[in-house]
C-alpha cells in the first residue's frame, strides 16, 4: 500500500425512436439531425445556455440521454464547446437509431446481434480517470461515495484510476457491449487489489458491476481476470513518464505538448500520442482514453501495452482537451 498514492482516512415530433419502457431520464445511444436552429441548454428546466449555443440545421449530433418516456428533450454532444453535453427539444430535428444503454440484457437484445456477442471484439479502449477532476467537474447520476468522501477529505486520490476496459468491435462503432447479464464474481483478494485503483470499490460494487455488465461480459475473460488486467494496465499508464508528469503536478497544470513529448520519448515512437486522448471539462482534466490492441500486454512497459501497431491519427472526441494548458485538480477539500 505504501507504493500507492491513494489513501482512505477513517475510514442521458420523434417517431423513429425504438420503443422501450422508461419512467425517467435514461442513457441511450443514437443520432440527432437538427432541422432548424434551436437552443442547446445546459439545463432545459432552468433555461440555462452558457455561450448561447445552438444546434445547426442539417448537422448530426450524438444522443446520450432522453429526459423521460415521452422523449421531449434529448441530451446531445455538441463538439467544440464548453460543457458539450446539452439538452435540445426533440421537435428541433429527427432522432435515429436510438438504443437504451441500461444494465439489463434487454438493452443488449436491441443491438445488432454481432454487437452483443462476447469475444467478437477487435480492440480495446482503456478509460483512465483523474478522479479529482471527475468528481469536481463531471455531472453524474445518483451518488458516488468515493466523490463524497473526497469532498470531505476522508479519501485522497493522487494516482490515475480505472474507469473501465472497453472491448470494441469496428463494425459496431461505440455500440459493442452488453454481452450478458451476469454479475461479477470477484474474490476478496481481487476486490482489495482493485480498490485503490477503482475507489468506488472501497465503499460498494455498483460501478464495478455496471462496467462488468456493459463491457466486461464482452471480453471473454472471467471477472477476476478482467478487473486485474484492467488495473495492471492503469498501473502502466500511471507509472509511465507521461503519467508521472500528471501526478507530479497535482493542484497545478501541465502542457499537452509536453505530455505528448514524454510519450514519444518513452516509447521511441512518433505516433504514440495518437493512442491517447486527454479529456477535459473546460481546462480541467477528468479522463484519459488509451486505444489498445486486441492482444495488449498489461503490467509491463508502455510499448507492450500499446502494441506494435499505432494509429496514424488521433481519435475524434468532443470532450478532448482543446488547448495546451490542462489543469490537474487536487483531491480533498
Amino acid at each position: 500500500m505504501s507504493n500507492l498514492s491513494i489513501k482512505v482516512f477513517m475510514m442521458a415530433s420523434i417517431t423513429t425512436l425504438a420503443p422501450w419502457t422508461a419512467s425517467a431520464s435514461e442513457h441511450v445511444q443514437g443520432a440527432f439531425v437538427a432541422s432548424r436552429d434551436c437552443d442547446a441548454y445546459l439545463s432545459f428546466r432552468r433555461g440555462t445556455n452558457p455561450g448561447a449555443i445552438k444546434v445547426s440545421p442539417g448537422k448530426k449530433y450524438e444522443i446520450r440521454e432522453v429526459n423521460d418516456k415521452d422523449r421531449t428533450w434529448l441530451r446531445i454532444e455538441v463538439p467544440g464547446v464548453s460543457d458539450p453535453l446539452r439538452w435540445v427539444a426533440s421537435e428541433c430535428g429527427i432522432a435515429r437509431d436510438v438504443i437504451p444503454m441500461g444494465d439489463n440484457s434487454a438493452a443488449g437484445a436491441d443491438l445488432p446481434q454481432e454487437c452483443s456477442i462476447a469475444g467478437k471484439h477487435d480492440s480495446y479502449v482503456l478509460a483512465v480517470t483523474w478522479q479529482p477532476g471527475f468528481c469536481e467537474h463531471v455531472k453524474y447520476d445518483g451518488t458516488k461515495p468515493e466523490c463524497e468522501n473526497m469532498a470531505s477529505g476522508r479519501l485522497v486520490v493522487s494516482n490515475l484510476t480505472l474507469h473501465g476496459l472497453w472491448p470494441n468491435r469496428q463494425q459496431c462503432g461505440t455500440r459493442y457491449g452488453a454481452c450478458g447479464n451476469s454479475t461479477p464474481d470477484l474474490s476478496e483478494e481481487t476486490v482489495s487489489y482493485i480498490s485503490p485503483w477503482m475507489p468506488n470499490f472501497f465503499y460498494e460494487r455498483v460501478f464495478g458491476t455496471y462496467e462488468w455488465k456493459k463491457h466486461g461480459t464482452c471480453s471473454g475473460m472471467t471477472s477476476d481476470t478482467y478487473f486485474r488486467r484492467a488495473v495492471d494496465s492503469v498501473k502502466v499508464v500511471n507509472e509511465s513518464a507521461a503519467g508521472r508528469y500528471i501526478t507530479s503536478n497535482v493542484g497545478g497544470k501541465i502542457s499537452k505538448q509536453e505530455f505528448e513529448a514524454r510519450l514519444r520519448s518513452e516509447t521511441g515512437r512518433a505516433l504514440a500520442p495518437n493512442a491517447f486522448t486527454l479529456r477535459c471539462t473546460n481546462k480541467q482534466l477528468f479522463e484519459i482514453h488509451v486505444r489498445l490492441p486486441l492482444e495488449f500486454k498489461e503490467g509491463a512497459s508502455l510499448n507492450d501495452l500499446l502494441g506494435p501497431n499505432l494509429q496514424s491519427s488521433a481519435a475524434s472526441d468532443p470532450r478532448a482537451c482543446m488547448g495546451d494548458e490542462i489543469l490537474i485538480e487536487a483531491s480533498g477539500k
